[in-house]
């Protein structure tokens, strides 16, 4: 059973969450032709899998994390919840998915007043929980091509950044057929992020804007022209990413029922994800209870937010808003594309496990970079959106919303390196006004000079060694040691 791959194979089908269309995967579909609402994706033998009991479920899963098989390896070890329309030959992993939760530091979980953890989805080998999305997506791609024989296939995406990445990295990996373009807003993407395409090999075109006008125009080339779109509006990347809460529930010995999961909102994609994935553990009886949801936004792109915002469901309109500047990069994002997935999912959510599993709070500029050194000081290596979800915990115990025993599980989603800039510029004190940032001398750190260059090309190497320990002594405070 470890090394075997599933025989079973399902029958899977678009559903559109407007009009309630069905169509066929055999056609790359991003929304509902009828309507142009988005899709999900519905395995429609997944009562099949009632057939075995839950216990068996969970042996099944843990045993599959101890096996050689690639193809089982990543979040396919997860295969019969996800995409079980794939052949082991479609199947890409990069090393994808399996990524830790770490316990905060004592000191950390002190500070806070909560126990919580890290899920470090930046040690994805593009080094973001994209790569969730682009395992599934592509190897779904990968079976489209060996199926229809199709000699050229252009992939394209928008992105901030950590799409880009991993899009790329996955289309170099499969080749052949497969090109991949990448739409960025000019200036607004990260030296190390803007590196990750240029050096996978993708045609990378900058846009002037921000990420949802770059949205637009990847919309229009995939309603106007045949490439393969690899934004969250595509179904597949959503199912890959359901990967994360299968990972939360088996690392917690499959009893999430005291946990409180914050996700960044972004795209909207994950925190859809995230519930999509809980909701089929729960209707299976692999957990016995649903853990809570928090989705995170910034101040300066916050429409979900503002759209929960309202306790009368009645009375709740969304509206897109009009970014600001963001640390917070990967969550800048004024209009997102999954909204009417979270709204859906939401609905079913809270159905399935009762109100008030689902909540989005709002957060400021100042406590998502201070979020990210918090963590990092502590032993973390948080990108931005993890600073995100701290302060996003930090601002739903300050609402009174956490829960004595609750653990807080928080979404790193990418690795601390990709945004070292935003550190710099706290450190440096270098933000620009629109960030509304201002840096705290006690969280500022900088390098000292211990000695001039001139001073070590004027002494001999012995006396420069000595002297160099001394200033070092001298900064630390150091006590000379007696000799007995």
């Amino acid at each position: 059973m470890l090394d075997q791959f599933p025989s079973r194979r399902g029958r899977m089908e678009y559903v559109c969450l407007g009009c309630g269309a069905r169509l066929d995967i055999d056609e790359l579909y991003y929304t509902c032709p009828e309507c142009s609402e988005v899709l999900l994706l519905e395995d429609l033998d997944f009562d099949e899998l009632r057939q075995t009991n839950p216990e068996q479920w969970r042996e099944i899963f843990d045993l599959r994390a101890a096996t050689r098989r690639p193809e089982l390896k990543g979040i396919f070890r997860f295969y019969e919840l996800m995409a079980p329309v794939l052949e082991p030959e479609d199947i890409i992993w990069l090393g994808d998915g399996n990524t830790p939760i770490i316990p905060a530091s004592p000191a950390l979980a002190g500070h806070v007043g909560q126990d919580m953890a890290f899920k470090n989805d930046g040690q994805n080998p593009s080094a973001s929980f994209k790569d969730r999305g682009m395992a599934c997506a592509f190897s779904y791609l990968k079976a489209l091509i060996r199926r229809h024989g199709w000699d050229q296939v252009l992939t394209v995406c928008a992105s901030t950044g950590d799409t880009s990445a991993a899009a790329a990295l996955y289309a170099a990996y499969v080749g052949g057929a497969v090109k991949s373009v990448v739409l960025l807003p000019q200036g607004k993407v990260t030296p190390q992020q803007l590196a990750q395409p240029l050096g996978s090999g993708a045609v990378v075109l900058e846009l002037p804007g921000v990420f949802d006008d770059c949205m637009k125009v990847v919309e229009h080339l995939a309603e106007n022209y045949r490439v393969a779109l690899l934004n969250s509006k595509n179904a597949w990347r959503i199912l890959g990413q359901e990967s994360y809460a299968f990972e939360v529930a088996q690392h917690y010995g499959w009893d999430v029922a005291d946990k409180a999961v914050f996700v960044p909102i972004g795209n909207a994609g994950n925190v859809t994800a995230i519930m999509s994935g809980f909701l089929k553990l729960r209707s299976l009886g692999i957990i016995e209870k649903l853990p809570r949801i928090f989705g995170v936004q910034s101040a300066h792109a916050d429409p979900v937010f503002r759209y929960y915002h309202e306790s009368d469901p009645a009375r709740r309109a969304y509206h897109p808003v009009t970014v600001r500047a963001s640390v917070a990069q990967a969550a800048m994002i004024g209009n997102p594309v999954s909204f009417p997935r979270v709204r859906h999912l939401v609905d079913r959510y809270e159905q399935a496990g009762g109100a008030g599993l689902f909540h989005v709070v709002q957060v400021e500029e100042q406590a998502v970079i201070e979020g990210m050194l918090l963590a990092n000081r502590h032993g973390h290596i948080a990108c931005t959106q993890g600073g995100e979800c701290l302060a996003g915990l930090l601002r739903a115990r300050e609402l009174g919303l956490m829960q004595a025993g609750e653990t807080a599980v928080l979404d790193a989603t990418a690795h601390a390196l990709k945004f070292i800039g935003f550190q710099k510029m706290y450190f440096e004190n270098s933000f620009p006004p629109e960030y509304g940032i201002t840096p705290k001398e006690e969280l500022m750190n900088a390098p000292r000079r211990v000695l001039s260059p001139e001073v070590k090309a004027e002494l001999p190497a012995q006396e420069f060694t000595v002297q160099a320990a001394q200033a070092v002594a001298g900064v630390l405070g150091l006590q000379v040691r007696e000799r007995g």
